[in-house]
């Protein structure tokens, strides 16, 4: 669902919601877009597409726990099970790290050194 000229202050712009919508506003700049994306009390995820200099400095200032540049499917939702962690900032986690990735289980595993001399 795209949703356009709602107003800056509209609970759409600010409440997490987990279905599949798009709110659509222009901006002036960047800097601006910034500022509304992080005007949140949410950082799960997060997407933006432009060109490599730009999305750098997306990476470098988006307050989200997943952020995707350029990404076709699913720009602002999910992740790749077992190679990406996932998690948010914010209201949308508690410490800020992430489960999912690549070194998820070792979380849940306890670490044993074992030595038999006989």
């Amino acid at each position: 669902t795209l949703v356009d000229g709602v107003p800056p202050d509209h609970r759409l712009w600010k409440q997490e919601m987990f279905l599949r919508i798009a709110m659509i506003t222009a901006v002036e700049s960047l800097d601006e877009a910034l500022r509304r994306a992080n005007d949140v009390d949410y950082g799960l995820t997060a997407g933006f597409y432009g060109p490599k200099k730009e999305a750098a400095w997306f990476f470098e200032h988006i307050q989200a726990g997943v952020a995707y540049a350029n990404r076709p499917q699913g720009a602002t939702t999910g992740a790749w099970p077992g190679y990406q962690p996932f998690g948010g900032w914010k209201g949308s986690g508690s410490t800020g790290k992430s489960g999912g990735g690549p070194y998820y289980v070792q979380q849940y595993m306890h670490e044993q050194s074992q030595t038999l001399i006989e």
